[in-house]
């Protein structure tokens, strides 16, 4: 059952029951820090500031929102197309792929303001190609996308890996990686942005692919919500059969939605690769893609949401790691197992408080109207 089947107003159900269900989440968590012999102020303090506190800090979690961002922008497109895709970490290695074949192959003979534009188009495609596939595979042969996302994330790792040892590592090198790229396949960092215009700032990983990641959030809240083909999509999200009978072409629609998503995902690549990395790594995407599906699930699968929900993953990557040094017992394992509890009331149990709040709603809407009554009367 939904928030608006419950009568709850839009903000109740977008703003304030997400934030209830994070106080529980925080407060469960400040539980099992008691039982490890920590305190839980002590926790939050440090995590805040390490994550908040420092323009370093503040760098480096920015640097996790803009990972976070895409990958719960692809988690979402798919969710309102009616499909749960858990293939963001294959999507995003493949974008990451991308951008480095496009990179070693072009860098060297292209300006900064050309490669660039290239690389953001690579990733994106090559994310597209990979996620296609399962779409076309339960459009077209009936095979579930749940399933064929989570195998196409060990084939793009497997891939990579193949990519990586027998063609693009250099010869003689025992690290399993690519060649550095040209430096005009590097998005350019803020920090070092910020010092050609004469303002100190402490190097970290945060680039340019911010910016990428926010318009993406402008532009798949304008497709979804203001746009035909975002209309369509929804429509055959919400109910294939009514809208195949509304003359919607639901298959083409499964197709798009996945298509959407693998590019948004891909663009991962952008900022690790391009953005930071420099080169193509193992494992470069580190989870990052099913932190999505956190992220959406706590953005209630909205744009604002999502970039909201992303800072906050992203202030406990960061502040995660300053706790795990700073306060003694607690392990970086804490840390994941304060990601879960959110996820959990955030996500699976979202809809738990919800008819509370539509009955203290309906109270209220009640005495006002009542009150309204009255004084007319």
């Amino acid at each position: 059952m939904s928030a608006q089947a419950l009568q709850m107003p839009r903000w109740m159900d977008l703003v304030l029951l997400p934030l209830w269900n994070l106080l529980i989440a925080l407060a469960v968590a400040g539980g099992v820090v008691l039982l490890i012999g920590a305190s839980p102020v002590q926790a939050l303090s440090v995590l805040l500031e390490g994550a908040l506190g420092s323009a370093r800090g503040l760098g480096y979690t920015l640097y996790y929102t803009t990972t976070f961002v895409f990958t719960g922008l692809a988690v979402a497109v798919a969710f309102h197309g009616g499909l749960f895709n858990i293939g963001g970490e294959g999507q995003a290695t493949l974008g990451g792929i991308g951008v480095a074949l496009l990179s070693l192959w072009l860098a060297p003979k292209l300006p900064g303001f050309v490669m660039i534009p290239l690389a953001i188009l690579a990733a994106a495609l090559f994310g597209m190609v990979w996620a296609a596939v399962p779409g076309y595979l339960q459009a077209w042969r009936g095979s579930h996308v749940v399933i064929t996302t989570i195998m196409f994330n060990f084939l793009a790792a497997g891939l990579n890996g193949y990519l990586l040892v027998n063609w693009l590592r250099p010869a003689g090198s025992m690290s399993v990686e690519s060649d550095a790229f040209a430096d005009s396949a590097r998005m350019p960092a803020v920090h070092e942005l910020l010092a050609k215009l004469g303002v100190e700032w402490p190097s970290s990983p945060l680039n340019l692919s911010i910016l990428l990641a926010l318009a993406a959030s402008v532009f798949v809240w304008w497709f979804l919500w203001k746009s035909r083909a975002g209309y369509v999509l929804r429509a055959v999200g919400s109910n294939p059969s009514a809208a195949h009978y509304a003359g919607i072409r639901p298959r083409w629609q499964v197709l798009a939605a996945m298509g959407l998503s693998g590019a948004l995902a891909g663009l991962v690549g952008v900022n690790e690769i391009a953005g930071v990395q420099g080169k193509l790594t193992l494992d470069f995407v580190a989870g990052a893609g099913f932190t999505g599906i956190a992220v959406a699930l706590m953005g209630r699968n909205h744009p604002v949401g999502i970039v909201l929900a992303s800072l906050l993953f992203g202030t406990l990557y960061q502040g995660g790691v300053e706790v795990s040094f700073e306060v003694p017992g607690f392990s970086r394992e804490m840390v994941v197992t304060v990601q879960g509890l959110i996820v959990l009331f955030a996500g699976a149990m979202a809809m738990v408080s919800a008819p509370m709040f539509a009955k203290l709603y309906a109270a209220f809407a009640r005495k006002q109207r009542a009150a309204e009554g009255k004084t007319h009367g």
